[in-house]
């Protein structure tokens, strides 16, 4: 099985993104990056720049497949509202990729072992299981690929294969 997974960790202030390439049991990372708005600028205008970074990723890197980190929602409503913003606007560009949502646990959980793991956890986890010579950053980054790592884990017939249990 080849295919090119897109990863995507939404908020509205930056939106980590990364592309793996899973060829059989072998995951590399293609590249990786985050989208960041200006808090001075207004909500459309920032919504517009996540979608149009994300849909120059979607172009440039041809995804077929997307792992997204759900919005949680927990006693910072108005924060959960921003994110699920940003989650759309990067939704957007993804139209008619194979889309699969994950709660940041379920991420922790795929990709360290541990639905409580911490975040430079998740990123160490990230650098080893992919080979790179230094940890992803910044973090939002790291959880981008990780929801990709999440993704290739959870829905391959090849997931045992590919170092991660989920």
């Amino acid at each position: 099985m080849q295919r090119t997974v897109l990863g995507i960790d939404p908020g509205l202030a930056h939106t980590g993104w990364g592309v793996l390439r899973q060829d059989g049991g072998k995951l590399s990372c293609v590249a990786y990056g985050c989208v960041a708005t200006d808090g001075s600028a207004g909500l459309a205008v920032r919504l517009r720049k996540i979608s149009d970074q994300i849909g120059a990723v979607v172009a440039r890197y041809g995804p077929t497949c997307l792992g997204i980190e759900s919005v949680w929602f927990g006693d910072n409503t108005t924060s959960a509202f921003a994110t699920g913003q940003a989650r759309g606007a990067a939704l957007v560009p993804c139209a008619g990729l194979d889309v699969a949502e994950f709660t940041p646990r379920q991420i922790k959980l795929a990709v360290v072992g541990t639905g409580t793991a911490e975040k430079d956890q998740v990123a160490y986890m990230v650098q080893q299981v992919l080979g790179l010579p230094q940890l992803p950053t910044p973090d939002h980054a790291a959880d981008a690929l990780a929801a990709a790592l999440c993704y290739t884990a959870n829905n391959s017939v090849l997931a045992g294969t590919v170092g991660l249990g989920a």
